[in-house]
């Protein structure tokens, strides 16, 4: 199964909780590369030259890595991809990896407005002195402006700004329109309402699964 979604969906929090539940492991492409690299892999030296200089880690060196551990959890009844592919380029190559197997049987996309999502992510608010992340809405510090924790100052990211989240917003949605159609297109695209309460999208995700 993949698990799609725009930043800001939840998707980190929903993988979890279906892996759990099917009692299937689970990855996210962030988590391998960090794992290719931290264990000084062949795969992780070549993923960091591309990291280092700022560009985008080849399709065909994304692929080996998620193959990789796809190939590592063989035999533990099926698996769980998190935000991986991420265009319709990487989601073909990925078919062409695993079409002996029977391909992917799902992918489940998580919809969220962009308005929603803008609110989620432009409410992210850190403190400049020990870095205890808050929320404007879901989690805010106790007196405004002032960290709980240490009683810094509270700041908002550049990146974290409202004007810049719509931005990453247009570019996520931009790459992966055409994925989403590609799923949709081969009959295994579920799509759920990702604006409930964490519990309410967890139900939908497993019963989307389970239809």
């Amino acid at each position: 199964m993949i698990l799609l979604g725009p930043p800001g969906a939840g998707k980190g929090t929903q993988a979890s909780r279906i892996a759990e539940s099917l009692s299937v492991p689970k990855v996210a492409s962030g988590d391998l590369f960090r794992d290719q690299q931290a264990r000084d892999t062949k795969l992780g030296r070549l993923a960091r030259s591309y990291m280092e200089t700022g560009g985008l880690v080849p399709d065909d060196v994304t692929i080996r890595i998620v193959m990789e551990w796809i190939k590592a959890h063989e035999g533990e009844g099926g698996f769980l991809l998190d935000g991986f592919p991420r265009t319709r380029v990487q989601a073909e190559a990925l078919d062409r990896e695993i079409v002996e197997s029977g391909g992917i049987d799902r992918a489940l996309y998580v919809n969220v407005s962009t308005k929603e999502l803008v609110r989620r992510l432009a409410g992210r608010i850190i403190c400049r002195s020990c870095q205890t992340p808050y929320h404007e809405y879901s989690s805010p510090p106790i007196m405004v402006g002032k960290c709980d924790r240490c009683g810094g100052d509270l700041y908002q990211r550049d990146d974290d700004k409202a004007e810049a989240v719509q931005k990453r917003l247009e570019v996520y949605f931009k790459e992966t329109d055409p994925l989403v159609q590609f799923y949709r297109e081969a009959g295994i695209l579920r799509e759920i309402d990702g604006e409930g309460t964490v519990e309410d999208v967890g139900t939908a995700l497993l019963e989307a699964i389970e239809r």
